[in-house]
């Protein structure tokens, strides 16, 4: 297959720092969308791969799954976009699409495995997938998403992490107007999880071990703050919400939350990868019929609610824009949390 060579920013080797490299990217196929890319976000993900923090990274390693940027061309069989209009790209770039994941149009979990932006087997030309940190991708249309005209569009590309991330569960507990919502962690994650919660009428909480957080999140749209660590407060919320979004990304005891959910409530896992410690307690689980479950990303034709949803009601990530070559600089701020709430790299930086 033809392919061209693309001006980069990545990292070849866990413990080498991220700077300009040249890849190869495909020449468009009939199905095929290539997008100029003009800003990505920064997630938690991109620094674990860069570092293979979870194993089995593949260098060199071009992280970025939250892209946003105009149409440059299309292959001969694209109906969805034509040249010149925004797209964006977020978390997966293939799949089977026969599996009954997929049919049900929930890619996130092909039975088959999915194939990521960036750091996974690419069927086109036999290498890994690279991410957004680059100046353009080619992708084939199914998995290309419309960009509603009306938004920041440097502040949209969270939202194809962070916000489909909590917008499933969202829509997945059927989350509404008579919904009673907690969020667990006020950071990339948390903070669209209250956004959106709020834009879809719910009653939103969040708890936070932080007091100084309580401005910012009645800021964003949180109606209350519980302070996790305050046993009068945990006990004002028991039995208290129907679903419980827990952004948090490292261990951390999830019993407490347990008594706050309603019957039937359920404490959703969109943060942390691993095992529980200390142990969930089964008891309270019995005895009100309350779940733990887990959720990752979102399938296409959900992310293309979310974003549409967000184009209706003006909703987008709170961000800090940074150059291409601060990338560096900013792993280490986001590793002390120093970002509010969310870094997006305006890709203009990487032609300089």
């Amino acid at each position: 297959m033809d392919a061209k060579n693309t001006k980069a920013f990545g990292t070849v080797a866990s413990d080498a720092p991220l700077k300009e490299i040249h890849i190869q990217r495909r020449e468009v196929t009939p199905k095929d969308i290539e997008i100029e890319i003009l800003y990505c976000g920064v997630c938690h993900s991109d620094l674990h791969t860069a570092r293979n923090d979870w194993g089995g990274s593949v260098y060199p390693v071009v992280p970025g799954h939250e892209i946003v940027g105009k149409v440059t061309k299309v292959g001969s069989g694209v109906t969805k976009l034509k040249v010149g209009d925004l797209a964006a790209v977020g978390c997966l770039v293939d799949s089977c699409r026969e599996c009954d994941s997929c049919q049900h149009d929930l890619e996130q979990y092909c039975l088959n495995g999915f194939t990521g932006t960036y750091n996974s087997p690419d069927k086109h030309l036999h290498l890994q997938t690279y991410g957004g940190y680059s100046e353009k991708v080619v992708v084939d249309e199914h998995f290309v998403l419309k960009v509603p005209a009306n938004l920041n569009l440097a502040a949209v590309a969270p939202l194809l992490c962070a916000g489909i991330t909590t917008w499933s569960p969202l829509r997945h507990w059927n989350v509404g107007r008579d919904s009673k919502v907690a969020v667990v962690g006020l950071g990339g994650l948390g903070h669209m999880a209250i956004k959106l919660a709020k834009g879809l009428g719910a009653e939103v909480t969040l708890f936070s071990r932080t007091p100084e957080k309580t401005q910012d999140a009645k800021e964003l749209g949180a109606d209350t703050v519980v302070i996790s660590t305050d046993a009068e407060q945990m006990k004002s919320v028991k039995g208290k919400f129907d679903l419980i979004i827990d952004t948090v990304p490292y261990i951390h005891d999830i019993n407490p939350y347990i008594s706050t959910l309603n019957i039937n409530g359920t404490h959703v896992l969109v943060g942390y990868l691993g095992d529980l410690n200390p142990m969930l307690n089964s008891v309270p689980m019995i005895m009100g019929r309350k779940s733990v479950a887990g959720s990752v990303i979102g399938g296409i034709a959900e992310t293309q609610e979310m974003l549409d949803f967000c184009g209706k009601h003006n909703i987008v990530s709170e961000i800090e824009i940074i150059k291409m070559q601060d990338i560096n600089t900013a792993y280490e701020r986001m590793l002390k949390s120093d970002v509010r709430y969310r870094f997006v790299i305006d890709m203009a930086s990487l032609k300089k």
